[in-house]
């Protein structure tokens, strides 16, 4: 039997205007024309009753109406308004909860990646990515500062950040998953929430929330509402929300050209823009650095072919070592080769941008830059063919900073298999204090501002560039790709995140600070001896945070049914 995702309106599942067939991934890549052909008949309504039962087919999502988009914006206000006042335990319980089935059903997460077309290899990532955003550890962070206590002169104060009411989140076309997976702290900070699945990969944004995320929040009380899910064109929703008084943030994925005009958008209409636009991370490897490490690192480039937004860029390699690192870079290169996702071998996937990765390797070309290995169109097999979806794995290599800030492939995002290692020119450098300055120069200048990452051991040097502002997060001697609990996955600086951009925590981004006071005993209490408020002992110490003894750890607070579940 098919999987189906209808259109889910509040805890209503209803019909769509269609359906939006996916087949396999493996299928599209061996069979192309007959498995088109397959999903065209589907989705036109032209199919046979054989059809729906092809091995071919993965799954079908619905798509989603106008008239159902405004009915998810009403039914949103009205929950939002009782999900915000749930306890804070109870909800930080709905993410832990969340955590233990994404770990419970990792195979079938990975299952529905491949499916979408995700090496096997890349899905696993994702899959850790993933775990990281709603770790114990992620969640603690958050109960810390959703919620701050301390007691001050006959007072307890409180500082609470409030959610902002109803989030209209975007899911990305390349990695509908993992940005959609965001959704779930802001769901946790106390918002409803409206996913928007992407038409062209849809599959995995409707397995999570229709099978995880939805039985989650109805067993944890979350009111009809609290969650809709729709499945349509990403600038016909967006209007939607612009539109809407029941929308009060927009949290959008999606190219830097798009993000400025957006952002002024929403501030015309009242919404605060949450944006999760282009990234062009660098990567530096000092002179003391393991070469080794920092040369898998830089390989990381590849997964899935480019197509991440966290991946490294560009590497700016210390003269001393670049010959030494280039060289082993390449040899990792050499040995990525293309093949369907479920090949565990493989972290290649089919690339859309193919035209503008030519025409960057071109542009390259013409100014100077090695062209070390790569750029061929192949099909699954890696043979050569003008049609092929795949690219083999471009290695450049660019002599001098003033040259790398003139060619495309290290001043724009570059979205697909296309690395170019820097060597800065000595000549160019009076002094290696010079060099050092110019390096960090030339990354925090960089217009984007998602990540970036060094791999060296001198203290001073470490330093150096954790003073940069460039950024959302910066990895030191560590995988640039990797995730881990608390620090946030996405979010930047410049064209990554807009005027109002930093690295994203959504319990953070999608809620706003609230002092409040009160007065414990009113009658023994100066309230108007201003001065002894501000220089009497506080009653506990600075900065302690305690929820009152009947409020359990979210892994504490658990329902009957979880507990059987597990057992």
């Amino acid at each position: 039997m098919l999987d189906s995702y209808p259109v889910l309106i509040g805890s209503e599942r209803r019909t769509g205007s269609g359906w939006v067939h996916w087949p396999r991934a493996s299928a599209l890549l061996h069979t192309p024309y007959d498995t088109m052909a397959l999903k065209a008949r589907l989705d036109c309504g032209n199919a046979a009753a054989s059809d729906l039962t092809d091995a071919r087919l993965a799954a079908r999502v619905a798509l989603s109406t106008s008239e159902q988009g405004d009915a998810a914006l009403r039914l949103a206000r009205r929950a939002g308004k009782e999900w915000r006042r749930a306890p804070l335990p109870r909800r930080l319980a709905f993410a832990a909860a969340a955590y233990d089935a994404l770990r419970e059903r990792a195979d079938e997460v990975v299952d529905v990646l491949v499916s979408e077309g995700h090496p096997v290899r890349v899905a696993h990532w994702e899959l850790t990515v993933a775990l990281s955003m709603i770790h114990p550890e992620t969640l603690e962070h958050a109960r810390q500062t959703l919620e701050w206590r301390t007691e001050r002169a006959g007072r307890l104060i409180r500082l609470v950040r409030k959610p902002d009411g109803v989030v209209g989140l975007n899911a990305a076309r390349n990695a509908g998953f993992l940005s959609s997976m965001l959704g779930l702290l802001v769901l946790t900070a106390g918002n409803a929430l409206i996913v928007n699945a992407p038409p062209t990969a849809p599959l995995a944004v409707a397995f999570l929330y229709h099978e995880l995320v939805a039985p989650l929040l109805d067993r944890h009380g979350a009111p009809p509402g609290t969650l809709s899910v729709l499945c349509s064109p990403s600038r016909s929703a967006v209007r939607q929300w612009l539109g809407s008084a029941d929308c009060d943030d927009i949290f959008y994925y999606g190219p830097a050209r798009h993000g400025a005009r957006l952002e002024a958008e929403c501030l015309a209409h009242g919404k605060k823009p949450v944006l999760e636009l282009s990234g062009n991370d660098a990567m530096v490897v000092w002179r003391d650095a393991d070469l080794e490490q920092a040369a898998t690192a830089a390989a990381e480039r590849y997964y899935g072919s480019g197509q991440l937004c966290i991946a490294p860029k560009f590497v700016v390699a210390h003269p001393d070592v670049a010959d030494e690192f280039t060289a082993l870079l390449h040899r990792r290169v050499a040995e990525l080769h293309v093949g369907p996702p479920e090949n565990p071998d493989v972290v290649l996937s089919a690339v859309v941008k193919r035209g503008e990765c030519l025409d960057v390797l071109r542009d390259a070309v013409e100014q100077g830059a090695e062209h070390l290995c790569g750029g061929d169109l192949v099909d699954v097999h890696d043979k050569v063919t003008a049609r092929g979806p795949f690219i083999r794995p471009v290695l450049l290599r660019v002599h001098g900073l003033a040259t790398a800030g003139r060619i495309r492939a290290v001043r724009e995002e570059t979205f697909f298999p296309l690395m170019c290692v820097v060597t800065p020119d000595r000549a160019d450098h009076a002094t290696p204090e010079q060099l050092l300055d110019d390096i960090v120069e030339f990354v925090d200048g960089n217009p984007y501002g998602l990540r970036n990452s060094l791999w060296a051991r001198d203290p001073y040097v470490i330093e150096r560039f954790c003073d940069m502002g460039n950024g959302g997060v910066l990895k030191v001697n560590d995988s640039h790709i990797g995730c881990l609990p608390v620090l946030p996955t996405v979010g930047g600086t410049g064209l990554s995140g807009g005027t109002f951009g930093e690295a994203n925590l959504p319990y953070l981004r999608t809620t706003r600070l609230q002092g409040i006071s009160v007065t414990i005993d009113p009658p023994r209490t100066q309230v108007f001896d201003h001065q002894a408020a501000v220089h009497s002992a506080s009653t506990r110490p600075p900065g302690a945070h305690r929820h009152p003894e009947s409020e359990e750890t979210p892994h504490e607070q658990r329902t009957d049914n979880e507990e059987t579940a597990r057992t």
